[in-house]
Formats: C-alpha cells, structure tokens, sequence
C-alpha cells in the first residue's frame, strides 16, 4: 500500500490542430481540472476540484465540439505511476488538446524530475492562427451586415476595425500579464484576477462567465427555432408538392428573397411580405408552439451524465462556417451590386443605432477568458503577439468581407436586412435550405454541451452536492428561460448585442485594462498616458454596454 505525498503534481502537456466550430461563436477545451466554454462568440474558466466527483457534470467534463480521450499510462519504474488524466479536445470552433499529467509518488522515493518531457508538444504559428480564426468566427456571420445596416455602411465597416483594434489590444495585455506571472500552465483570467486584483474581481468574473453562457444558449435556441421551423416546413412542402412560390402583393416580381419587416416602397409604392408560412396548421407556430416542441425535443438530452457522444461532431462547426460564407458569397454574386445613387450619398451617415453593431461584436471578437489557454500552446512563445494579431486581422477581414458583399448586393431596400440574414430568403431556396439544415443539426449536438457548461458552472458555484433531481431542475429552469425568449423576444440581434456588450464590457475592456494597469505599477512603469488610455478603454466598454438600451430595432 502506498502512501502519497504531495500526490498530484501537475505536468500539462499541449498538443492542437485545425478545427471547427461556433455562437456559433462558438469553444474551447476542457480537462480535470478547468472548465472551459468557448462560442463564436463566447467560453470561459472554471475550476473544479480534482479531488471531488460529479456524477451529473464534471469530471467528465466538456465542451463544444469534444472529442473525449481517457489514456492510462504507467512508468518503467515500480514505485511511480503517470496518470494522464481525462481530456477533451473541444470547442466550437478550436481543436485543441490538453493532457494533464499527474505523478504520484511514494513518500519513500524521490521526486522524478521531468516526466511528462515525452508527450510534450507545441503547435505551429499557423495552427495558432488558424485555430484562433475558427474559435472567434461563429454564428456573428449571421448577423454582419444588419449590424452594418444599423450602423450605416462607411460607419459600420470604420466600427468594426475599431473594435477589433480593442479587442486585440486588451488580449494581448492578458497575454502581457500572462507572461509577468511566469508563465504557469494552469493559470486563466480568473486565477489572474484573484491573484493580482482581488476576490471580489474573481467572483465577477465568475458571474459573468454564466451570463455568457446563458446568453448564448438563448441565442441558440432562437436559432434552433428559426431552422427547426423553415426545414419542417419545406420537408412538408415537399412531399405534399405544396406550391413553393411565393406571392407578392401587386406585382408579378417573383424573388427567392424577403422583406420580413414589411418595408414599404416609396417608389412603387408596394409591400412586400415574408410568405415562409406554415401550411400544417396553427400548431406549427414559429413564435408560439415551436420552441415548445424543440424543448421536448432536446430535453432528454440534457440530462445525459457524460455528453460524449455530441462530440463526436466535432468537424460540423468548420463545416457550416464554411458553407455560410460560400452560400453568402454565391447569393451575392447572383445578384450583383445594388446600391442607388441615393444609398451611395447616404452611405456615409452614422446612425443613432450604431452601437446595436458595437455591442454585437464585443461578441463577434470575444476570446479573451481562453486566450491563454491557446497562446500558450504556440510553438514559438516569443511570437504570440504577432500571432494573435494576424488571426484577429483574419477574421477582421472575413467579417468586413461577408458585411460588405452581402450589403451592396442585397437586391431590396437595406433596411430589410434581418439580424439572421436566412430570415431574407424563401423557404424553397435551395442553398438557403442546405444552410438551415446543416446549422440546425450542428446546433442540435453543440447546445447540450452548451448546457452541460453552464450547469456545471452553476453546481460548482451553489451546490456541494448534486443529484439527479438538482440537475433536472436545472435543466428545466434552462429550458423555460430559452422558451421564453424564443416565445417573446426571438430577436437574435439583441440577445447577441445585449450579451456581447455586457460581456465585453467586464471581460474585453475592465480586467484586462485593470490587470495590466497592476502590472505596469508593480514594474513601477505606470504613466499618466497608460492610466488614462486604460480607463479611457473601460469607460468605453461601460458607454457600449448603457448605449444598447436606448436602441429601438423593431
């Protein structure tokens, strides 16, 4: 019988590829010790006990996108056993691997120096980046051009490379404070946080860790709706040979493309409505009866102890992003430009609704609370910064490019734009219906491990001890929440804004502003300049955040 000392000794070992993802934003990745979320668009840190089970959620951890390996491995030597522990190769949209080894040691022996040497890997610069560019992209692509819309376009694409100047800048003064610490392999923003700001700067940082994750299984609900609703229909459509084409009041014009919002034509003097309708009858409601049927639908799945088997999905995240900016690019094209001369004029005019775009991509570019995790894995640790501000100029361009082309080519008034771009065209259109499938069936496997996070998160935050009946209940208060605001606000745009901003505001402008401003006091290298540009980037965040609630949308 042995007994231990000092019985479990960290010795992290790295090792990450190319992946998939997104809210779609998306991932991350998860091991014994930390949970990590990461979305499209939003992922955080939480730590677990390594001594404590949970048999509903937690030691089997998880996350989006996971492909769960268990390696027992033992030494040559009879007195000492390595244990790799259970990993994860998560995310939404980032492939990478994390292995934990621990040494346990007899107290009789001495210390085996070096161990986990052999299984220790970097990952290159361009899978760094790459990896980066898939974790950031997710379901914001949706979304782009209404924001651009809302902003006006010059104004919108000028906002865009602004905030993500900001949101690289305060990733790298994490990376910055990262590098202070030394550089230890366990640490994350919220460790940094208690370490060099305080306790309370952690429990904040906890908190709004949930309020991501519950802003994005809202978001996915929203859209799981959305897809569930158009696809049965056009499966119905299909097999009874219902008429696929839509009608338009006063004009023969048949379009596969829609105007929702029912904007009327000063010039022509016509309306155009949104004919998706449903031909199975008033229990097959979009806004009613349909999240109602997605929650009987899913529910059962959320209950499962161990989320393995959605992981195995893992490639449908690279899949669909892929297949959105192919299908985005090909509708453009198809089209043409369409901008009037009236359009071009007022194309340079800011809009009181601006910061609907502003909050939307504190969302779009948030990657912050995994940031470490990924740049720590860099081949060449010296590179990190310019690493990390090429992946942000990669998604940078892909967001402008997707904005602008869909934008200028948007053949209807651009005040039609939907904040879920699918809302624009008719149910039959062929692309638009491989586009709703696909991200419905990856969104079906990605929200329970979505789930499982926040649920985790919650039952390490309140509980000691969990039971089946504590889990339920929790699933079942998730899933009421996401009825109701699939039910009453099924905006996708303002649960995107609402959540980015307020996440942006503590997670991209206040703890990285208030970690590196300790930092700088600390190599006594605090300036008047470096105080006032860092609270200057924090009171930005807030402004961002109390702006969206004087925006009218709808």
């Amino acid at each position: 019988m042995y007994k231990y000392q000092n019985a479990w000794k960290p010795c992290i070992h790295h090792d990450s590829g190319s992946e998939s993802a997104p809210l779609i934003s998306s991932g991350s990745h998860i091991s014994v010790e930390p949970v990590i979320f990461q979305d499209s668009e939003t992922s955080d840190l939480e730590y677990i006990p390594t001594n404590s089970y949970f048999k509903y959620g937690s030691l089997e951890t998880c996350n989006l996108h996971s492909n769960i390996t268990i390696i027992p491995k033992k030494s040559v030597t009879e007195n000492h056993t390595l244990v790799t522990s259970l990993t994860l190769n998560t995310c939404s949209s980032l492939n990478v691997i994390q292995d934990r080894c621990y040494e346990i040691h007899n107290t009789d022996l001495e210390i085996v120096e070096d161990t986990c040497k052999d299984i220790k890997s970097k990952q290159s610069s361009l899978v760094t980046i790459f990896s980066i560019w898939n974790t950031i992209l997710g379901s914001s692509l949706l979304t782009i051009p209404w924001g651009i819309q809302m902003a006006g376009f010059f104004p919108g694409i000028l906002l865009i490379l602004i905030m993500s100047g900001l949101c690289l800048y305060t990733a790298y003064c994490l990376l910055l404070v990262y590098n202070y610490y030394g550089e230890q392999k366990n640490i994350e923003v919220i460790q940094l946080c208690q370490i060099y700001l305080n306790k309370w700067a952690e429990y904040v940082a906890k908190i709004f860790s949930i309020t991501v994750l519950l802003g994005a299984t809202i978001a996915y609900w929203v859209l799981m709706s959305n897809f569930l609703y158009n696809s049965v229909n056009f499966i119905y459509d299909s097999v009874v040979k219902v008429s696929q084409f839509p009608i338009i009041d006063n004009t023969s014009f048949t379009s596969e493309v829609l105007c929702p919002k029912k904007i009327t034509y000063n010039s022509t003097n016509f309306i155009m409505h949104d004919y998706t309708y449903s031909t199975l009858g008033p229990l097959w409601d979009l806004y009613k009866t349909v999240p109602i049927f997605l929650g009987l639908l899913i529910f059962p799945f959320l209950n499962f102890n161990s989320p393995t088997f959605f992981a195995k999905f893992n490639s449908l995240g690279t899949i669909s992003i892929i297949y959105l900016i192919v299908f985005i690019l090909i509708k453009s094209y198809s089209w043409g430009i369409n901008m009037n001369e009236i359009e071009w004029k007022t194309s340079w005019t800011l809009k009181f609704s601006f910061p609907a775009l502003s909050g939307m991509l504190a969302l779009s570019f948030f990657i912050h609370n995994i940031i470490i995790t990924i740049m720590q894995n860099n081949y060449d640790q010296s590179k990190n910064g310019r690493d990390l501000s090429i992946a942000y100029l990669l998604v940078t361009l892909t967001y402008i490019t997707v904005g602008i082309v869909f934008y200028v080519c948007f053949p209807l008034n651009k005040s039609c734009i939907e904040d879920n771009l699918l809302n624009n065209f008719q149910k039959w259109s062929g692309l638009t219906v491989g586009a709703r499938i696909v991200l419905l069936f990856q969104l079906l496997t990605v929200y329970p491990l979505l789930a499982y996070m926040l649920r985790i998160q919650l039952l390490t935050s309140i509980c000691k001890i969990f039971n089946t009946g504590c889990v339920i209940i929790i699933n079942i208060i998730l899933v009421s929440v996401c009825i109701f605001f699939a039910v009453f606000v099924p905006y996708i745009g303002t649960i995107i804004r609402y959540t980015g901003a307020l996440s942006g505001f503590i997670y991209i402008f206040t703890l990285p502003s208030l970690l590196y401003l300790v930092i700088l006091k600390e190599q006594k290298k605090l300036t008047i300049f470096s105080l006032f540009l860092h609270i200057s980037i924090l009171i930005f965040g807030f402004l961002n955040l109390l702006a969206q609630f004087f925006i009218t949308e709808y």
